[in-house]
């Protein structure tokens, strides 16, 4: 729910905006510097193929490195969500730190410091201990409220339950009993939901379908049998006794899928992979494209990539782009354009740039001949440090400065949302909302709204309201990432207003 209601509340700030009398340009931006300081990931809209799920990563999957650079890898794998563990390290910084609720308030900051930056949020929290010992489950759940932890993932004993329900209604927390396999007590899903029975729908299952597996039993079966009861999981795909990726082997995670989808399940989806540890990514994010294949089709969330694995449906000269494990890095001379348009849209990505590295992203472009003059252009430029300016990174090129400048030093990843909603431009930049923009304000011709000069030869108001999208080449080494659009129906939203 919490993606969906992030985008539908986005929506529909966005249509109230274009109904109400409009401020100018420069009273946008100073409003905009007060909001920006609202951080957090809904200014991202989380991206998920399907509607009302959210898959991430246990960082277990990791467990050969630490925390931190396990979010690095979730968030490389344009994944929202994460599961932490107890005893994996914090980072290369903290050695001595290892993750779990006995963490000083400090370090626990400091962990939260690294999930914003990363636009990455801790969503599960297990598989942890809880006991008949009030005060040291409180711990737990002192610890999950304070990382606004949703789900505790845990084995408790059966004595523990009636303790265990009652913290998880006084906190608001759930608890998802874990299957490890035999000869774990939760072995069997009868078990589980023997456990569940009589208590609060807080208290269900974490459904671990690889340890399913290694215990003899049918997961799609297992699944069946806890309809109702299920809160999170743990999913995988073995082969040989190891995790592959999704969609081989067996080919199990379709039918688990559409499964879960008929139950009208609502909650998470943790991947892990428990193989090839030093190098697990590639083949992970196979898992991923596998799950938006086929869970975008049960229930659209209406986001799509951009880009195609071979780039086929795009326009470019060959070999001035390569698009390998993800990434999309400039190779020679031409822009990349999309063959598609796109007019109310939301588009969002992941970039980096070399040092004095400069590019950007074209959306609603015209005429792909030229660019500069029928698209509008966000900048995409290592200006780290600088005074924000008409050319600095984020900004709607030589038209509206970013209310702050919030690139990161060259070599880092930034996330970037564009929204573009009739006459209305917003941009959004590692977690602050940057660009509020009016383009009925350009009502003249190599002008802007505060008397400034501009280089375009159309006022921005009569620009395209539909084109292409586009990744500039200006020379300049430039990388991007977890390139999605969803499309937005702008009547729909005005009807609902109604």
């Amino acid at each position: 729910m919490y993606r969906k209601a992030a985008f539908f509340i986005l929506a529909a700030m966005v249509v109230l905006a274009c109904c109400l009398p409009q401020a100018s340009a420069q009273q946008e931006q100073r409003r905009s510097r007060g909001r920006g300081r609202n951080r957090g990931r809904g200014f991202h809209p989380p991206t998920d193929a399907y509607d009302g799920w959210r898959l991430g990563m246990q960082a277990y999957s990791f467990k050969k490195f630490t925390f931190f650079e396990a979010v690095d890898k979730t968030a490389s794998l344009g994944l929202d969500w994460i599961e932490a563990y107890p005893g994996q390290k914090l980072s290369k910084d903290h050695p001595d730190v290892k993750i779990d609720h006995n963490m000083s308030a400090r370090m626990q900051e400091v962990m939260k410091a690294k999930l914003r930056d990363s636009g990455v949020r801790l969503i599960n929290y297990g598989v942890v201990g809880l006991s008949k010992d009030e005060a040291k489950c409180r711990k737990v759940f002192d610890f999950a409220r304070a990382m606004r932890i949703r789900t505790i993932v845990s084995e408790p004993p059966e004595d523990a339950l009636d303790l265990v329900d009652k913290l998880c209604r006084e906190y608001k927390i759930n608890v998802a009993i874990h299957n490890h396999p035999k000869p774990s007590h939760y072995w069997n899903p009868d078990t589980v939901l023997k456990a569940c029975q009589g208590r609060s729908e807080r208290i269900g299952a974490c459904a671990d379908t690889g340890h399913w597996v290694r215990s003899g039993l049918d997961p799609l079966e297992c699944l069946k049998k806890l309809k109702g009861r299920i809160i999170s999981s743990h999913f995988k795909e073995l082969e040989d006794g190891h995790d592959v990726p999704w969609g081989q082997g067996q080919n199990r995670v379709k039918g688990l899928l559409e499964e879960l989808h008929s139950q009208g399940y609502k909650g998470s989806f943790s991947i892990e992979y428990e193989h090839n540890w030093l190098n697990s990514v590639p083949e992970i994010r196979r898992c991923v494209a596998y799950y938006n294949k086929v869970a975008g089709v049960l229930k659209p969330g209406g986001w799509q990539d951009v880009l195609a694995s071979d780039l086929s449906n795009c326009t470019f000269n060959e070999g001035s782009w390569t698009y390998a494990d993800g990434v999309l890095s400039r190779a020679g001379k031409g822009y990349i354009w999309t063959k598609d348009k796109y007019g109310d849209f939301i588009l969002d990505l992941e970039f980096k740039v070399a040092p004095k590295s400069n590019s950007g992203v074209f959306i609603r472009t015209a005429d792909i001949k030229d660019p500069v003059q029928t698209g509008i252009e966000i900048q995409i430029y290592d200006s780290f440090g600088a005074a924000p300016s008409t050319h600095s990174c984020g900004a709607v090129y030589d038209c509206l400065a970013p209310a702050k400048n919030m690139v990161k030093k060259a070599g880092e990843w930034n996330h970037m949302t564009i929204a573009a909603f009739g006459n209305r431009i917003f941009v959004t930049m590692n977690n602050e909302r940057i660009i509020r923009m009016d383009l009925n304000e350009w009502t003249e011709a190599k002008k802007n709204p505060d008397d400034s000069d501009n280089k375009f030869k159309t006022a921005y108001k009569d620009m395209a309201r539909s084109g292409v999208i586009g990744f500039q080449d200006h020379g300049y080494p430039v990388w991007y990432r977890n390139i999605r659009v969803r499309k937005v129906d702008m009547s729909q939203w005005r009807s609902r207003r109604r």
